[in-house]
């Protein structure tokens, strides 16, 4: 898994059927990328309605947060329809999991992404990473205290 102080890889991934979205134009701003195994399971579900809630904490960082998966850009539609999500979630679905395996967080034996979390600093630098166990609901703590180190940068 990548660590604090590493150059975060760039990447381009759909986040809508027919819009793609590429880290290196968040360039200026703070970027939370919230790995997850699954749309549509329990603990995923909780984990993305509580980001989704946390949004107003995290736009006073000048933070904008992507979850990523290897779940369809379809899949991700829907998921995100029926959560009344407001944030992205990007699609990691062909090369499967080439994103997850860049930033070290893919699990070959289960074929998706490890439950982890990563804050990028203005200048594409991570500044904080942080693998969870995969049935638990890593919360908004870790991202929320990582941004607040940086604003004092």
């Amino acid at each position: 898994m990548l660590q604090k102080n590493t150059v975060a890889p760039d990447f381009t991934l759909f986040a809508t059927p027919d819009q793609k979205i590429t880290l290196s134009e968040f360039k200026g701003r703070n970027v939370i990328l919230a790995f997850y195994p699954a749309d549509w399971s329990p603990v995923c579900s909780d984990q993305m309605a509580l980001y989704n809630e946390t949004l107003k904490f995290f736009k006073q960082y000048d933070a904008e947060i992507f979850g990523i998966s290897v779940d369809s850009k379809w899949c991700h539609m829907a998921f995100s329809q029926s959560r009344n999500l407001h944030f992205p979630l990007l699609a990691d679905f062909e090369a499967k999991g080439e994103i997850a395996k860049q930033y070290g967080v893919y699990n070959e034996e289960e074929g998706e992404c490890n439950r982890a979390l990563f804050v990028i600093d203005k200048d594409g630098i991570i500044a904080w990473s942080y693998l969870s166990p995969t049935a638990v609901n890593p919360g908004a703590d870790g991202i929320l205290e990582a941004l607040e180190t940086l604003k004092t940068k």
